[in-house]
């Protein structure tokens, strides 16, 4: 028979390599049961957009939406009426390049179901020349550019209208109009349908064109240099638009939240001056 002394130390063995063990057990127990990462995963969203301002608004708030897990991809396409069929092929996630009435003159005929997910921006547009110094010089038959696109169209002779230039018949509806709509022209003003991306290119062949401020501030001119323009009261406010339905999408929701954030609105106003007047 085992002494006493020798049996009790066996069992204090026994024991302590039973609690190691357990130990151990447990150790590796609590590292496989460790929560998983939970970072939150990055989501892309793309946007089409005209160059200026919109793709350098969007560009401003990259940084921003970055923080937000969005990774925001600015797409600029060559030519602007593609950014619509763009949204409707859901080549891109939305757009952010015109007003409600310039959608609304093609929404219907091209089958788009888009609606605002925030209203950014107003860009108003002017009478520019490199001819005359005020709308006083403007001479009998004198020849005035305008957009050839309707609701832009509309927009140049109200435009005109508000100077006194010319005047409208009564009941023209849906932001549509042409120089057949005229009813007064006391200078006889005679006036060239042009697309509104040549415009400025336009103004050596004329007295005057009424050009987009996102097209001045292109070509580079000063925008202060229009004889007149809109006031900040214009109803075409440039939107982000995006497909019906999708504007409850939280990354959808994020980047409107921030197009309209008080950061935004100080670098439209900085960086642009009377070119580009927040809307919001």
């Amino acid at each position: 028979m085992l002494k006493k002394s020798i049996l009790f130390k066996i069992i204090i063995g026994v024991i302590s390599i039973i609690m190691v063990a357990g130990l151990f057990t447990g150790c590796s127990s609590k590292k496989e049961s460790a929560p998983a990462s939970t970072s939150k995963s990055e989501v892309t969203v793309k946007v089409g957009a005209a160059v200026v301002p919109h793709a350098e608004i969007l560009n401003f708030i990259k940084p921003k939406l970055k923080q937000e897990g969005i990774n925001l991809e600015v797409v600029v396409l060559d030519d602007e009426a593609q950014l619509n069929p763009a949204l409707q092929t859901k080549a891109i996630d939305a757009n952010y390049f015109q007003h409600v009435p310039y959608y609304e003159s093609v929404a219907k005929e091209k089958g788009y179901n888009f609606v605002v997910a925030a209203k950014v921006h107003v860009e108003p547009i002017g009478l520019y020349s490199q001819k005359i110094k005020s709308k006083d010089e403007l001479k009998e038959g004198a020849t005035i550019a305008i957009p050839n696109n309707p609701s832009n169209e509309y927009r140049s002779l109200v435009l005109l209208q508000s100077q006194g230039l010319i005047k409208l018949k009564e009941g023209i509806a849906n932001f549509a109009a042409t120089p057949r709509d005229i009813v007064e022209n006391p200078k006889k003003l005679k006036f060239v349908e042009v697309d509104s991306a040549q415009l400025t290119r336009s103004l050596p062949d004329v007295d005057g064109a009424i050009i987009n401020t996102n097209f001045i501030l292109e070509a580079k001119i000063d925008p202060k240099t229009a004889l007149f323009r809109e006031d900040a009261n214009s109803p075409y406010a440039n939107d982000l638009f995006v497909r019906k339905g999708e504007e409850s999408r939280p990354e959808i929701k994020k980047i409107g939240e921030i197009l309209t954030s008080p950061d935004v609105k100080k670098f439209i106003q900085d960086k642009y001056g009377v070119a580009v007047v927040p809307a919001f």
